[in-house]
């Protein structure tokens, strides 16, 4: 009875495989492959800080730190693109103390990061 059912199960998972193996002419060729043209972000986030500066991480460094080059400044009011975060783990406690809070996500824009503590949503 073991053995008929190993049989079978075997056979079952062969004929799977049969049936999910693609066929030789079902490759697309290179040229009916469509290519989509990447979004550009549209998320917008106005700075709520006074002046709130843009940082470059140093070095290989994939996020930012408080005291990182400053590349340029934003001003309260300025809108600004970033579909993309960083985020910069600590052993306890947050990264980085701006705009009047604490905290550990750095939004990337033109140019550097900024801390996300100092921006909203438009």
């Amino acid at each position: 009875m073991t053995r008929l059912m190993i049989a079978t199960a075997a056979a079952a998972s062969f004929a799977a495989t049969a049936l999910l193996a693609p066929a030789a002419d079902a490759t697309p060729t290179p040229a009916t492959v469509a290519t989509v043209p990447a979004k550009a972000c549209a998320i917008k986030w106005k700075v709520t800080g006074k002046k709130v500066a843009v940082r470059m991480p140093e070095g290989n460094a994939p996020v930012a730190a408080p005291d990182s080059p400053v590349v340029r400044y934003l001003h309260r009011g300025d809108v600004v693109r970033s579909c993309v975060e960083a985020i910069a783990r600590t052993q306890s406690g947050p990264a980085y103390h701006k705009c009047g809070r604490g905290g550990h996500v750095w939004r990337i824009v033109r140019g550097g990061q900024v801390p996300a503590t100092c921006l909203k949503r438009a």
